[in-house]
């Protein structure tokens, strides 16, 4: 891939910069507030009223049909400006570009708009209790009902559960079918009856992930995407959209963050130190295999039409670089790292998620070593 930019990506690229300049809200209101969430929800109907919000969606569908490359430049234009992330992230990266690769007309016409503006977010019920790692030994029963089904079960890590107005469900609708079939993926409305969202307390203080527990709540059989039965192929589609989502913006992020943590390096007097010194080569290196890897996914994409296991590499080396980042950063800090309320430290236990969240890193090396790789597989 030839990674100069074009004249017209050029210009695109200083258009996206000028929008920034003029437009950056700057930092949202404290990590975990209600405040936060509506700050970003915001944020992004800004983003869509300039045609920014599914920038390389279809025109039809409400986006502005730019290129993947041009998608790239924007992302990491956010990233390198700290804009910040707009609140239906899930909608955005995984729920609208399966409904337009795998839904049908009206899914198109009902959803898709929605999501853009951030009127209705959404949320991915996929994770179990027993059924997070491995997801075709999935619980969650549905059963047929006057033009319908019936769910009932449990979901566990639920992201924005207790924001979103819908999830992308998965229900075993036949028990008799191996394990990868009879899985049927659900656009399912979480005001329904027979929904319960339960916060899970996370260790910076957060609620963010949630239990979902169904009791006999209905979903009508136009909220089906793809075929019944058909459910394991619209969400392996789902979650290459997720791992590939990170892309070059999330070194770019990385790489922020990292010079932060350079600046406080040089604030504590440690600019010198050898290991320190080799700690920071470490990381730059780590956030430049980062970004070209990032890159190579983005041409896998744009020759394949939608991502492949590739993306399950980027997620795991993110996931790698920025838990040692915050290692190194506590280490930096010694015995303040232990003070409540001191971002550092915020950000080192939010990190320790990365390696679970979106695929746990035992199973993206699986995903790697079989499908990128073709290694045999491990069972």
């Amino acid at each position: 891939m030839d990674l100069t930019l074009t004249t017209s990506e050029q210009a695109f690229r200083d258009e996206i910069r000028g929008w920034l300049e003029q437009n950056n809200p700057g930092a949202a209101p404290v990590a975990g507030d209600d405040a936060e969430f509506e700050f970003r929800r915001g944020w992004q109907k800004t983003m869509h009223e300039a045609g920014f919000a599914g920038l390389s969606w279809p025109e039809e569908y409400g986006g502005r049909g730019a290129s993947m490359i041009e998608q790239s430049i924007f992302n990491q234009e956010l990233a390198l400006s700290r804009a910040p992330m707009p609140a239906n992230v899930l909608g955005l990266v995984m729920g609208g570009p399966v409904v337009i690769a795998h839904g049908d007309t009206e899914q198109k016409e009902r959803y898709l708009e929605p999501i853009l503006s951030g009127e209705e977010i959404w949320c991915q019920g996929f994770s179990e209790p027993d059924s997070g790692s491995d997801l075709a030994s999935l619980k969650t029963r549905a059963v047929k009902s006057n033009g319908g089904w019936r769910i009932t079960g449990q979901k566990v890590w639920t992201t924005y559960a207790h924001e979103a107005k819908w999830c992308m469900l998965l229900a075993r609708t036949d028990p008799e079918s191996p394990k990868h079939r009879g899985i049927t993926y659900f656009i399912f409305d979480m005001e329904a009856d027979g929904v319960e969202v339960r916060p899970l307390r996370q260790i910076t203080g957060e609620a963010e992930f949630n239990e979902i527990f169904f009791e006999d709540a209905y979903v009508p059989d136009e909220n089906v995407v793809g075929e019944v039965g058909g459910g394991w192929q619209v969400a392996i589609t789902t979650l290459m959209f997720e791992r590939a989502g990170l892309g070059a913006a999330a070194a770019i992020s990385v790489s922020n963050s990292l010079d932060d943590l350079i600046a406080l390096i040089r604030e504590r007097g440690l600019a010198e130190d050898p290991m320190v010194r080799d700690r920071v080569a470490r990381l730059k290196m780590g956030v430049e295999a980062l970004r070209l890897g990032g890159m190579r996914t983005l041409t896998r994409t744009m020759k394949a039409g939608i991502p492949g296991p590739e993306g399950s590499l980027g997620k795991w080396e993110w996931a790698s670089v920025n838990q040692e980042l915050g290692e190194l950063a506590m280490d930096v800090l010694g015995p303040a790292a232990a003070v409540d309320g001191e971002e550092w430290t915020y950000r080192f236990l939010r990190s320790r998620a990365n390696s679970i969240e979106g695929g746990t890193t035992e199973v993206l090396k699986n995903i790697v070593a079989e499908r990128v790789l073709g290694l045999p597989k491990l069972r």
